[in-house]
Order: structure tokens, then C-alpha cells, then sequence
């Protein structure tokens, strides 16, 4: 088995090196608390902050699978981050082979339509142009040396410690259905999966949409994780006062709406979804934390 690093070893991180065992995985992490998450699932950590100038012997690649899963910068329309990145690992430096998880932002709005990943990519969002940004520059670094990249874009994630539950508690309004824009997600689990197949069987340069094929509206999300976990269904505004009552945030995955096609997912990469709805990853889920919806 090939040594993995996994830059950004978050929960998705944590679950692809369960997936690998025994195979050796060092996670890259910033905090302490993440660390001590790691070194408790016996993976070995490097604890950096990739804002900070790096060497090939502070991020060591040569002869590594790498797992890119690490955020852009919060602000602006490039990734300083992965720029750094591919400026540092060149000759004799480069890792065997990169998955980066992207986003579905990238395809921007779709009025609702089905997509697939010959779409064009018109972001509208700067969470959008910086998560293309990072796509871009990891294509061009994998043309100028030979290394295979893919890439899998990512919609909303969900698991059980992952539910919007304090939205639900707080009562926090959605848009009537008639409104709503379709949004679509994977399970954790099956993202880990996914990004394990990628590795493994991804085409060198290509993209795949990292969904369960599912989409719903924003809407009957929400009021389908309140059903199951026996919460009140939100408040229903329409769009005014959506505009009036939520975040900033919210309102930017509001003004998109699209349906994502996995096929390519399911029949390239050979993955078979778990949990291949909502209502099938919402059996058993007990809650903990909010999830992010990414469209």
C-alpha cells in the first residue's frame, strides 16, 4: 500500500483513513483538537497552517497518495492555499497522485436544470470562483508535471453529526416550495468512499459529481430532517421576508438551484451509494452539530 497524506483531515479526512487501514496516513491539520482527534484513530499528523510559507520537507508528497480536502482562504476569489501548494512541490517533491474536493458551487446557477460535469462553470459566488480557482490551478500544475489529479465536486454534506439542527431549534424560516431552489448532497460515508474510488479508478483531469443523485429543495430538506428527528418543521416565508430574517450565507445557496447527474460517479468510478437518498441517510441519524449546505 502507497503512504497517503490527507491535507485538511477533517471528519471526511478521518473517515477515508478508516477506509485505507492499515495502510500508512499522515493528516495535515492546523488546531490542536484536531490533531488529538487524529492521533486517538492511531494516524499520524502533521499540524501546520497552510497560510504560512511551506517546503517540501514541511509537507512531504514524494511517493504519496494526497487528499487535498483543505478550505480555501475565506475571502477573495483565488485559494492562496493550493497555489502554495503546487509552487512548492516540484521535481523530485511531486506526490504519487491528488483527489481535491471541490464544490458544486463552480457550475454557479442552473435554474433548476440537471447538470452534468460537461457544464459550463460560472460560478456566482466568490466560494464558487475560489474553489474554480483551485481547480484550475491544480490541472495546470498536473500538466506541467505529470502528476494525476481528479477532482469531485461537492454538494452539500450530510451524516449525523453533521444536521442543521440548531437551525430547526431556533425555528429559523424557509422559503415556501414553491420558492425553493433544488440543492443536493451526499452522505459522509459515501463522500469517503467516493473520494477512496477516485483515487483508485479516477480519469486523470476529470471531474465527477460527488452526489447521491437525489436532489430535493432546500425546503423538503429541512422539514424532512425535522420530521425524522421529531422537530418542528420551520416557519415559511416567501422571499421578501427570507431576505429579511436570514444570513448572508443562507441567501447565496438560495440564489442557485440545480439537479446534479452522478452518473459518471456511479458507473466510472464504480461507487455504490450507500446511502443513495436523503430518507435512507437520515434512518439511525442522531444529531449533533449543523451540517453546510454547498448546493
Amino acid at each position: 500500500m502507497n503512504p497517503v497524506l490527507i491535507i485538511g483531515c477533517g471528519d471526511i479526512g478521518r473517515r477515508v483513513a478508516a477506509l485505507l487501514a492499515p495502510a500508512p496516513v499522515t493528516g495535515v491539520v492546523q488546531s490542536a483538537a484536531s490533531a488529538a482527534r487524529l492521533r486517538a484513530q492511531g494516524v499520524a499528523v502533521l499540524q501546520l497552517d497552510l497560510d504560512a510559507p511551506l517546503s517540501p520537507a514541511d509537507l512531504p508528497a514524494q511517493g504519496r497518495e494526497v487528499y487535498y480536502f483543505a478550505p480555501p482562504p475565506p475571502r477573495g476569489d483565488t485559494d492562496t492555499r493550493v497555489s502554495g501548494v503546487c509552487a512548492m512541490w516540484r521535481g523530485e517533491s511531486v506526490p504519487l497522485r491528488v483527489v481535491y474536493i471541490s464544490t458544486s458551487a463552480v457550475y454557479g446557477d442552473c435554474a433548476g436544470a440537471w447538470i452534468d460535469e460537461t457544464a459550463a462553470l460560472r460560478p456566482g459566488t466568490a466560494r464558487g470562483r475560489r474553489r474554480l480557482d483551485a481547480e484550475r490551478r491544480w490541472l495546470q500544475w498536473s500538466s506541467e508535471t505529470g502528476v494525476p489529479v481528479v477532482i469531485l465536486r461537492v454538494p452539500g454534506i450530510y451524516a449525523p453529526d453533521r444536521l442543521p439542527v440548531e437551525r430547526l431549534r431556533a425555528g429559523l424560516p424557509v422559503l415556501a416550495e414553491t420558492e425553493s431552489p433544488y440543492t443536493n448532497r451526499i452522505h459522509a460515508d459515501d463522500l469517503a468512499q467516493a473520494c477512496v474510488a477516485a483515487m483508485r479508478r479516477g480519469e486523470p483531469g476529470s471531474a465527477y459529481n460527488a452526489s447521491d443523485g437525489h436532489p430535493t429543495t432546500m425546503t423538503d430538506y429541512f422539514n424532512q430532517v425535522a420530521d425524522r428527528l421529531g422537530l418542528a418543521r420551520p416557519p415559511v416565508v416567501d422571499r421578501a421576508g427570507a431576505e429579511q430574517a436570514l444570513s448572508a450565507s443562507m441567501l447565496s445557496f438560495l440564489g442557485e438551484s440545480k439537479r446534479l447527474d452522478n452518473r459518471r460517479l456511479c458507473e466510472q468510478l464504480g461507487v455504490t451509494l450507500r446511502y443513495p437518498d436523503l430518507a435512507a441517510g437520515l434512518d439511525g441519524c442522531s444529531p449533533v452539530h449543523p451540517s453546510r449546505e454547498d448546493g
